[in-house]
């Protein structure tokens, strides 16, 4: 197939972009035509061939919005005219006939639209395979059919105006046009910037009301088709009622109608004749299924909106049926409780599962936008290159912590540590059964990163003061990301020693030789020699420098004369 026939559905994204609204471009895209895997798109694919229009076409999409209201007027004329006479050849006719007029113009105009190749899936602007393509379909003959004024043509051709009930039912062709409000709710439903709730529950409601206007319609043209007038549904409450106003007898129909379609049957109008009931059976069991569809549609919506509370309300009974076989303390039992409600309440703010289907590239960029510059104002990463921040934040997960909440325990295993995004906590150590807070952190500031740089168990626990939002990164991924380059593990090194020079007195005391460790000349030099690989040697397997293995001895030889048994597992042995 050469290029002049058929066009990449690529095409559509670039026309769309050209309007500067690129939001509604990916929020409409559902509506839109993709391109298939594997075609390369050049400037030539960027265009249709003369005279054709894209279906995409903002325009064209205008245009078969605007059809759409007229059809709303064919669907509500069409069964209304066959009841009432008088209606189809009095004020309507001329706007039947410029409706006619709008959708006559609809097929000429659908010769040069141009389609999408359901087995090639690409777009085909070739003017014979398009007109092919509709003639030889069931589109084109009942798009006719619904078009032609059968009546006026019958006018036309004999000179008479012809009043006989074939015309009546021929003009119900023209329902044959509900097929585009049903691919316009099928548009909108999958559109995001409109409601799905509220776009379903407009289509369920437009159906019932059709179907009551329909069975109305049909109630009325049953009591006029009767032979006694009397012995009908509505003769027997209103005389001579083919003579009075064509809007009260559509008042009693509808009326009889959504009586009917409720089964609420108050008894004031109902059957009289044989005709009258097998319809009113045949509409009643009509009602059955349309009643499930609407019930069914209803409940599915409701309970779509209400899936998240119940999620929330189960889990909370069960962390209250927990608490209550173990025995829980209140204290501990209230913390299971805040835990779970903002779990359910950040879950929008997280969306975990949403961020699980996107691409690596687009989640790696969302942390970037959302943390790297939060990382970055860390003491532990200042002066390190980007792309070790880039990397680190990649691996990072986000949480949220409600108030009152520990984080970190004192002497937990040192598996990750933490950055606060948000929020406050408070740094305290347990002593003799006494809490003493040592420190606050706010925004930026680290917590448990000294557990895992020395792998000690925390030597401190950390508790939120008040919403905390933390980002949080495992040892197993600092080694690895700081494992490559020396030059960035020698200044995070450096910066933790610093940090820790600086940090309370207090809080020294509560790190196992960290004293000591400070006081000895070897930590001067290992921080400043420029060939040392300080962090690997504290880290990894791999192989170091003389300087960074004396370091490692030194560690081993403190710790083992402090004697408080704390072990550091350091991947150098002590032999070296």
């Amino acid at each position: 197939m050469s290029s002049s026939e058929t066009r990449s559905p690529l095409s559509l994204l670039f026309r769309r972009r050209s309007s500067g609204d690129i939001r509604k471009n990916l929020a409409s895209v559902s509506s839109s035509l993709l391109p298939a895997f594997g075609i390369d798109v050049d400037d030539g694919y960027l265009h249709l061939k003369k005279y054709v229009i894209a279906p995409y076409d903002r325009r064209y999409r205008w245009w078969q919005t605007f059809l759409v209201v007229l059809v709303v007027y064919s669907a509500w004329a069409s069964p209304f005219e066959l009841a009432f006479k008088k209606a189809a050849t009095g004020g309507f006719l001329p706007v039947d006939l410029v409706v006619d007029a709008f959708f006559a113009a609809d097929i000429v105009l659908t010769f040069f639209v141009a389609y999408l190749d359901n087995t090639t899936f690409l777009l085909v602007d070739d003017h014979k395979k398009i007109a092919l393509r509709y003639i030889t379909r069931l589109l084109f003959p009942m798009d006719v059919a619904s078009t032609l004024p059968f009546h006026v043509i019958h006018r036309i051709l004999t000179g008479k105006m012809h009043e006989g009930e074939v015309y009546g039912f021929l003009n119900l062709l023209r329902l044959w046009r509900l097929r585009r409000v049903g691919e316009l709710f099928k548009r909108l439903e999958k559109d995001t910037r409109f409601s799905y709730f509220w776009t379903r529950l407009f289509k369920l409601i437009s159906v019932t009301l059709f179907v009551v206007h329909a069975a109305g319609c049909i109630y009325y043209w049953i009591a006029v088709h009767h032979g006694t007038g009397g012995n009908t549904w509505i003769g027997k409450h209103v005389e001579d009622f083919e003579q009075r106003s064509i809007w009260l007898g559509y008042t009693y129909s509808v009326y009889w109608s959504i009586v009917t379609l409720t089964t609420v049957g108050y008894g004031d109008l109902h059957a009289e004749n044989t005709g009258e009931k097998v319809f009113n059976m045949f509409y009643m069991l009509f009602n059955i299924g349309l009643t499930a569809y609407i019930i069914g549609n209803m409940t599915n919506l409701v309970v779509r909106s209400a899936v998240h509370t119940f999620a929330m309300r189960n889990a909370i009974d069960q962390i209250l049926r927990y608490a209550s076989k173990n025995r829980l303390p209140e204290g501990l039992k209230k913390q299971m409780l805040e835990h779970m409600q903002l779990k359910f309440k950040t879950a929008e703010l997280q969306q975990e599962e949403v961020l699980e289907n996107l691409p690596k590239a687009i989640r790696s960029s969302i942390a970037q936008h959302l943390f790297h510059s939060i990382v970055a104002k860390t003491y532990l990463f200042k002066g390190v290159s980007k792309d070790l921040i880039t990397q680190l934040v990649s691996e990072m997960k986000a949480e949220y912590f409600p108030p009152r909440v520990e984080i970190i325990l004192q002497n937990e295993n040192p598996k990750e540590f933490y950055v606060l995004v948000s929020g406050a906590v408070d740094v305290l150590v347990c002593r003799n059964g006494t809490e003493q807070v040592l420190s606050k952190l706010v925004s930026s500031d680290m917590a448990g990163e000294i557990g895992v740089v020395f792998n000690i168990p925390q030597p401190f626990t950390v508790r939120t003061r008040r919403l905390s939002q933390v980002i949080r990164l495992s040892h197993h991924h600092l080694k690895q990301m700081a494992q490559p380059r020396s030059e960035d593990g020698k200044k995070i090194f450096s910066n933790f020693i610093q940090y820790l020079k600086d940090l309370k007195r207090e809080m020294q005391e509560e790190i196992p030789f960290l004293r000591e460790l400070l006081e000895d000349t070897a930590v001067e030099k290992a921080t400043s020699n420029e060939g040392l690989q300080s962090f690997e040697a504290l880290n990894s397997q791999r192989e170091t420098s003389v300087e960074g293995k004396k370091l490692v001895v030194l560690i081993l030889n403190r710790v083992a004369r402090l004697g408080k048994g704390q072990q550091i597992k350091i991947g150098v042995p002590a032999s070296h």
